[in-house]
């Protein structure tokens, strides 16, 4: 139980106090009104004794009474009736409310911190009265009058006559069997005569002498002058005197307002709980008051309330409380009372005393005297007759069956309640001591005499008797000092059964249950006195269960181990019970309490009741805020209820806000719980969103530039991607410098964007605010009038110091009163009228705010109207039970983590996502395509057109386009023919630019790669996009065409592009804009082509002896550098998905800057080769050396070998432009090798130190197999499309790189690798390269130039001289030693055989340095013996480079067989 003012000894010894009445003289009674008082009031204050006092007990034993209080009321106070005493009983709670600054414990067990009340005293309030409102009973004398004070006044002509025929009145009421009430201890009645003298009015001499007549007539022990009244009503008005009146009278006049109509007599007031009237009985009251009370108080009426027999049945909670939606007031309906006005007007200090001397005076002299007498006569009586009449009824008991009454269960005992004994019994004489004894506190002996008379009562079964008699003999063990004896705490469980089953004595059973609760609760023993109490709840008292559910609940919280869930859960019972009986406060009271222990747990159902029922009467007491709390939390979690029970919280819920928000005319918007906004997932987008093609015939004929939209998911990858080139944009645009400043344009800011500085926005163009709602209910919910609430700082950029603040506005006024357009010239902001979200739904809704003046924005948050979505309610109902509130836009930024400070800490960083920068107008640009397709064969050429609007007022420059493939797209270069000018007239043209010319050798171009935007062999990154003037104005469009070409692999790939566009005034805070496109493209396979190449066997062409001679002269590069083969084997592996149904390879173009094709040797004839699917061809042409270029730019040969009747100039937009973008061309090897046009020249050579190092010498070896050329294959395809026929051209390029290595046209997957284990080790020095034997084999180029047939007289002449010139060519460029051996190499018989025939005249031997790239002719002589055929491949030529002393010469390749025929004439 709560802690109590008072000790549990002082609350028992205050509960049973001796009874004194009060009979009143008329004049006396008006001495007493001149302080608002009548004579009980008049003592109240000072009834408790400050001194002790002393009487003996029957054995001579000098016993000490100590803080003794008697209670002195009005003789002809009348018992309450039960509707009264439920009404004192509720009107002593109600009017009891926790004060806010009380007192509390906070009780930590386990993880619960709980916050309790320390005390309860609405609780003691009550039991207070209900002690104070218990009416006298036959089976006990505690409540009985032991004394009569007969007071007279001073002024009274004869006071002894007044005396005297107050004496006969109360001899009357007492003995004349009139009355049932009052009841009286003792039939000799303690008379105490009191001589009331006013000091202001009366004769003191007077008072004196009636006084003195009065102790002779009475004796000094039993009469008293009291003098009163010092002062006159209007003396000393000003001087502030105490009132200790006020307090006791203070609960007196609320009942007395409450329960006493305008019919009661003004005479009459409420005296501790009880009515006083004046002196002298009337006789109609008497009358009508014994008529109601003839019955025996304890009689058993099944009619009647168990509590109080003869008064009728009432439910307890039948009084009326206020309305539902009327807050609960302790005072209301509270007449005025006397409180209002001072009491003890005309008291003075001195005469406090005399009153607190006369009281002292009456107990010790009067009072006490009394009792002890009464004690002894009573113990006297006692001994004399039950010595009698026990002997005489144990001695027949035993002779007739037994002496000992045999134990019985409660239960079994007879209901024998209304036994009643005669006064003279001696068994209420032995009660009669035992009460007597304990209210003077002498406890040994009451319990004794408790204990004795228990015995009889049980004997005879009393059974009420009994009860009593056990409830008072526990009370008294407990009491007494030194603790002779535990407390029986069975004595008082055996009372409560026997009140509360046997006699259906409720009211007796709460006595008791309330006495023995606080004795247990002061040894501590909090489970039992928390199971006694929860017995003693029932159904037919709310009140009375409430509170001491309550109190068991306190004890479980106070036990040695808190039972912090049993507290929890006997306080939301207490509070059940307090809301049925009308009490909402100490209801609501309760349930916050228990709140402190379900909040957080999980116990969602628990939660959502309690939250529920605190926003009911929160709402019920005018606690607007505490009730939309409570309900707001029921709704922001995720509640386990059914839907039926979450649509009666969100009706509940909206009734409530609404009633609050009607009832406060602020014009700040409240927060709404619903729906659940995602803040953190709030996207912004800036800028229009992307608008449709205009004018398009087919969906796929014209389309807009995909851009940004909130559509598309967020991609990190994709975002560094963007960032990469835009950077390269940025710095082509700034002359290759990116700007310290720089930072990549963001259109749509979510939360993995980087969201540290303002976003900037441009004026008269959107921002889009994306917000996440989501539904937690499995109710719907209709919003409505959904829009964004914002404040916006109006500033001009255009000024000094970075612009000019004018002033700062809100739309929040505007949007609480729905006028969303009064500040539409500033920003214009969007209005959803209608969002309807289903059951637990996460739905993304758009607003859009459109600012028209430059300044800085910061979205605050939503507004919007919440209400049911049911569809259930009319109209007219939906629209009562919507509220409108707004969400705030709570955006956390990301962690800090860069610091030592901040890593050791939480700290975030901030989000300015939602706080945009309004800039000045800047040019937008919009791109369409036109034609663009979505699928290409691999290599496949087409052309589109791209469209550039600009949809500002502000013209653009500076455009160009960067992209993630450039090989994929050209706009041309600067030279190129843009004919035709239009999509329309360009429909059935040709990609390429082509002359009509029948096959023929090859057309060679010479061209610079800085025409196609390279320079060198770099990709063209970014590509200007030229516009008349350089400027595109508002409201224009340019068309350019667009050259596309078809990936070389398979699948679906993703092109983007980055358009990059400037405003032509500089100085804006946006320097630039970009606009994005993604292209998505389906290759599907077309053709496979392989390239190899050879070198030729023959050096030059065969001629005349003035032919050769002339060329060696000349020293020509063909013939010093020589030929080569080169083989194309094309494959058809398209595999008819597209409907392609052959392919015609129509010409073969090369571009290197050292080799041209210059003739086809192969197909012949049909020079169309056509490839149906899967076939294969091959083709075969001859390249020779390119001639020296001269001067400083580099320039490629491109030349075109034409298999039709159209030629195909390849060294012009597209085809060029797609060779230049194919990727990196290839470079000429390291090695020494100089890439400038003056490389080539002859006799330049290696340096003898480059060649000298083993990495010279590979490098050297190397180069002489290395090709530098690339083909081109250009092809169409014949289609067939919707029953037309469509031609498509497209070109492959392979790169041939090395001799006699196979290149190919499409790149091979590379295969998943194998997952190692990783060895850390020292790193090694790199290994030495070193030529391999085959590449040294590579050296020198040989070749035979003789006769192929010669004719010879063997019989005139034996022997046949055939001459021979040996060809040796240096293939490096470094010197080379050369060592050519004549000699038969005899290795078999056969050999020997073979070669035995003929024989090499002359020098067998030959040792040479030929230069680099140096062509020397060997002249040799063959002999011959006989007529045949020869083969004269026989020389073997060894070499090895120059100054490399300990490298060996190594075997070059020979030649193919040279046959020659000799013919006998």
């Amino acid at each position: 139980m709560a802690q109590c003012v008072q000790s549990v000894q002082e609350f028992i010894q205050d509960s049973f106090v001796p009874m004194v009445a009060v009979l009143c003289s008329e004049d006396a009674e008006k001495v007493t009104r001149k302080n608002n008082l009548n004579f009980p009031e008049l003592l109240r204050p000072f009834c408790r004794l400050t001194s002790e006092g002393h009487l003996r007990d029957p054995n001579n034993q000098v016993q000490v009474v100590k803080g003794l209080r008697i209670s002195v009321t009005g003789v002809n106070t009348r018992p309450l009736q039960m509707p009264e005493v439920r009404r004192l009983l509720n009107q002593a709670v109600s009017a009891c409310q926790p004060p806010e600054g009380l007192s509390t414990n906070v009780i930590t067990a386990g993880d619960y911190d709980l916050n309790i009340s320390a005390t309860t005293p609405w609780f003691e309030a009550y039991r207070e009265s209900f002690l104070q409102s218990m009416p006298a009973s036959d089976h006990e004398f505690l409540n009985h009058y032991l004394a009569c004070m007969l007071v007279v006044s001073s002024r009274e002509a004869v006071p002894v006559e007044q005396f005297s025929r107050l004496s006969q009145e109360q001899h009357r009421i007492q003995h004349s069997g009139e009355h049932t009430w009052p009841k009286w201890f003792i039939p000799n009645t303690l008379k105490y005569y009191v001589l009331l003298h006013d000091i202001s009015e009366g004769d003191e001499q007077r008072a004196e002498s009636v006084y003195e007549d009065m102790k002779q007539r009475y004796g000094t022990q039993a009469c008293y002058l009291l003098k009163i009244n010092s002062r006159a009503d209007s003396a000393g008005s000003d001087e502030q005197m105490p009132d200790p009146w006020s307090q006791y009278l203070q609960k007196t006049n609320l009942q007395n307002a409450e329960f006493y109509e305008d019919t009661v007599m003004n005479n009459i007031s409420v005296e501790n709980n009880f009515g006083t009237e004046e002196d002298g009985l009337d006789p109609a009251t008497s009358e009508r008051v014994s008529d109601g009370l003839e019955a025996h108080p304890l009689k058993l009426d099944q009619s009647a309330e168990p509590a109080y027999s003869g008064i009728p049945s009432e439910p307890i909670d039948s009084l009326e409380t206020p309305r539902p939606l009327k807050p609960a007031s302790g005072t209301a309906g509270v007449a005025p009372s006397p409180t209002g006005t001072a009491h003890g007007a005309c008291l003075t200090l001195n005469d406090h005393d005399r009153i607190r001397q006369f009281i002292q005076e009456f107990t010790f002299r009067g009072l006490l005297p009394h009792i002890e007498k009464n004690i002894r006569q009573l113990n006297d009586q006692v001994v004399s007759r039950k010595g009698l009449s026990r002997s005489l009824f144990s001695a027949t008991k035993k002779w007739f069956g037994g002496g000992k009454v045999p134990e019985k269960n409660i239960s079994e005992l007879k209901n024998t309640t209304g036994l009643l004994y005669p006064p003279e019994a001696p068994e209420l004489q032995i009660r009669k001591m035992a009460d007597l004894c304990f209210l003077v506190q002498h406890y040994e002996l009451a319990y004794n005499c408790y204990h004795t008379a228990k015995k009889d009562f049980l004997s005879d079964q009393a059974m009420l008797y009994a009860a009593g008699a056990l409830e008072m003999a526990a009370v008294s063990a407990f009491l007494q000092t030194g603790a002779q004896r535990p407390y029986p705490d069975r004595y008082m469980d055996t009372a409560i059964q026997t009140y509360r089953d046997t006699c259906k004595n409720m009211v007796l059973a709460e006595r008791c249950a309330l006495l023995s609760a606080e004795v247990l609760k002061s040894q501590g023993k909090y489970s039992e006195a928390a199971t006694l109490l929860i017995k003693m709840t029932s159904e037919d008292s709310d009140l009375r269960s409430a509170l001491l559910l309550e109190q068991a609940a306190h004890c479980f919280i106070n036990m040695r181990s808190p039972m912090v869930r049993k507290f929890a859960f006997h306080m939301i019972l207490a509070g059940h019970r307090f809301s049925k009986a009308g009490q909402k406060r100490h209801a609501l009271r309760c349930y916050s309490q228990a709140m402190q222990v379900y909040k957080g747990k999980g116990w969602t159902l628990a939660e959502d009741h309690i939250n529920f029922t605190i926003g009911r009467h929160s709402f019920t007491l005018r606690q607007p805020d505490n009730a939309v709390a409570a309900f707001r939390h029921i709704l922001i979690n995720d509640s386990k209820q059914t839907a039926v029970q979450q649509g009666a919280f969100l009706r509940e819920y909206l009734y409530v806000y609404k009633s609050v928000s009607q009832s406060t005319n602020e014009s700040v918007l409240p927060q709404l719980p619903l729906p659940c906004l995602y803040s953190a997932r709030t996207r912004v987008f800036f800028g229009h969103e992307r608008r449709l093609a205009e004018g398009a015939k087919e969906p796929g004929e014209k389309q807009a530039a995909t851009h940004v939209s909130l559509d598309q998911e967020f991609d990190r990858d994709l975002s560094q991607l963007w960032r990469e080139l835009e950077e390269q944009l940025v710095a082509v645009a700034n002359k290759g410098v990116v700007p310290i400043s720089f930072q990549p344009t963001q259109y749509c800011l979510n939360s993995q964007t980087d969201n540290l500085r303002d976003p900037l926005a441009v004026v008269e163009e959107p921002i889009i605010v994306e917000v996440v709602f989501r539904n937690p209910l499995k109710v719907p919910l209709a919003l409505s009038e959904l829009s964004l609430l914002w404040k916006f700082t109006v500033k001009d950029f255009s000024g000094p110091q970075g612009g000019t603040v004018k002033e700062t506005i809100t739309n929040e006024k505007e949007l609480s009163t729905s006028h969303t357009k009064s500040l539409n010239d500033i920003i214009s902001t969007e209005v959803i009228s209608d969002f309807r979200m289903s059951p637990e739904e996460t739905k993304v809704a758009r607003l859009k705010l459109l600012p028209h003046q430059t300044g800085e924005l910061h979205v605050l948050g939503v507004v919007y109207n919440l209400g049911t979505g049911d569809g259930t309610s009319s109209t007219v109902e939906g629209e009562l039970l919507s509220v409108r509130g707004r969400q705030d836009l709570e955006i956390q930024g990301p962690r800090l983590n860069m610091t030592k400070e901040e890593k050791t800490s939480v700290r975030h960083g901030p989000d300015r996502r939602l706080d945009p920068i309004i800039t000045p107008p800047m040019p937008l640009l919009e791109v369409f395509f036109i034609n663009f397709p979505t699928g290409l064969l691999c290599g496949e050429i087409r052309k589109a057109w791209v469209e550039f609007v600009n949809v500002s007022a502000v013209p653009l420059t500076g455009l160009r386009v960067a992209s993630t493939h450039t090989e994929f797209f050209t706009f041309g270069s600067a030279v190129s023919d843009l004919t035709p000018v239009t999509p329309t007239a360009a429909e059935h043209c040709s990609a390429y630019k082509t002359v009509a010319t029948p096959p023929s050798a090859a057309s060679v171009t010479l061209v610079s790669p800085e025409v196609f935007g390279g320079a060198g062999a770099e990709r063209p990154a970014v590509a200007e996009i030229p516009l008349t003037g350089d400027v595109l104005g508002p409201g224009e469009a340019l068309q350019i065409p667009l050259w596309l070409r078809g990936p070389d692999r398979e699948g679906v790939h993703e092109i983007n592009f980055l358009f990059y566009y400037e405003s032509t005034v500089k100085g804006s805070k946006l320097s630039h804009r970009v606009l994005r496109h993604t292209a998505v493209i389906c290759a599907s396979r077309s053709l496979s082509v392989r390239a190899t190449a050879c070198r030729s066997n023959t050096l030059q062409e065969r001629g005349s002896e003035e032919e050769r001679s002339t060329l060696q002269e000349r020293g020509s590069e063909e013939e010093r550098n020589g030929n080569m083969l080169v083989f194309i084997d094309v494959e058809n592996v398209n595999t008819s998905e597209a409907g392609v149904r052959e392919f015609h390879i129509v010409q073969v173009s090369s571009s290197s800057r050292q080799w041209k094709l210059q003739k086809c040797i192969n197909p012949g004839g049909d020079r169309d080769s056509k490839l149906a699917s899967r076939e294969r061809g091959k083709l075969c042409f001859r390249a020779s050396r390119c001639r020296t270029q001269e001067g400083p730019a580099e320039k490629y040969t491109f030349a075109d070998l034409n298999l039709g009747n159209e030629l195909i100039v390849s060294s012009t937009t597209p085809c060029a432009d797609f060779f230049f973008r194919r990727g990196l061309p290839s470079e000429p090897r390291k090695g020494g090798v100089v890439t400038g046009g003056a490389g080539h020249t002859r006799g330049q050579a290696v340096s003898a130190v480059g060649v000298a190092s083993d990495e010279g010498v590979a490098s050297v070896v190397k180069k002489c197999s290395e090709v530098d050329l690339d083909i081109i294959v250009l092809w169409k395809a014949y289609v067939v499309e919707d029953n037309k026929q469509l031609i498509l051209e497209g070109q492959l390029h392979v790169a041939l790189q090395t001799i006699g290595k196979e290149a190919c046209s499409l790149s091979q997957k590379e295969e998943a690798q194998e997952m190692v284990l990783l060895k850390f080790k020292p790193d090694l020095p790199p290994p030495i390269t070193r030529p391999s034997l085959e590449q040294l084999s590579h050296l020198i180029r040989t070749c035979l130039r003789y006769p192929e047939s010669y004719d010879h007289p063997f019989p005139q002449k034996s022997l046949c001289m055939v001459p021979v010139t040996l060809t040796l060519s240096n293939c490096s460029l470094a010197e080379v030693d050369v060592i050519v051996d004549l000699r038969h190499k005899a290795t078999s018989p056969e050999s020997l055989e073979v070669h035995g025939s003929f024989t090499w005249l002359g020098q067998t031997q030959y040792k040479l340095q030929l230069q680099a790239q140096e062509v020397h002719r060997l002249p040799l002589k063959a002999c011959f013996f006989q007529a045949g055929v020869y083969n004269l491949g026989t020389p073997r030529v060894f070499a090895k480079l120059a100054q490399t002393g300990t490298m060996c010469e190594t075997s070059q390749q020979s030649a193919m067989p040279a046959l020659i025929i000799i013919n006998s004439i």
